[in-house]
């Protein structure tokens, strides 16, 4: 049913991370799909890190950093190491969900989302962002 399954996950939200696994382990044996993790660093977290040792320097440290975690939490995972992979980026994660989204043309997103309470109703969140601007299937884990 499904070819290619995109998984946006934030590093910094490890519980939330370890909901959506599940989902993402299940729904990937059931069809032998492709799995692509995806992280989006911030850009104002570059910034205004940038002033105390460089844009590059940062960029590549939290890459580095990054890297470092998902390739952990691929070995987690009980699927096969060839059907999974990952991609990060800097920028809006919902931006950069959207704009991955329309590269890679995945059948499936599926993104862990914490519970609603006043200021993302107020503001959005990024998977409400990403349920609203997605073309494809959003499977939202709570």
């Amino acid at each position: 049913m499904y070819k290619k399954i995109l998984v946006p996950i934030d590093v910094l939200e490890d519980a939330l991370t370890q909901k959506v696994i599940p989902h993402v382990e299940c729904l990937a044996k059931l069809s032998n799909a492709q799995v692509i993790f995806f992280h989006t660093l911030p850009v104002a977290s570059a910034i205004v890190n940038a002033y105390s040792f460089g844009f590059d320097e940062f960029k590549d440290q939290a890459t580095v950093q990054t890297e470092q975690w998902l390739n952990s939490l691929i070995d987690s995972i009980d699927l096969p190491r060839d059907s999974l992979s990952f991609s990060i980026a800097f920028g809006n994660p919902r931006d950069e969900i959207l704009r991955l989204t329309e590269e890679i043309e995945p059948d499936l997103i599926i993104i862990g989302s914490r519970r609603p309470n006043i200021s993302t109703h107020l503001l959005g969140s990024n998977a409400s962002g990403v349920v609203r601007g997605a073309k494809t299937s959003v499977l939202v884990v709570r």
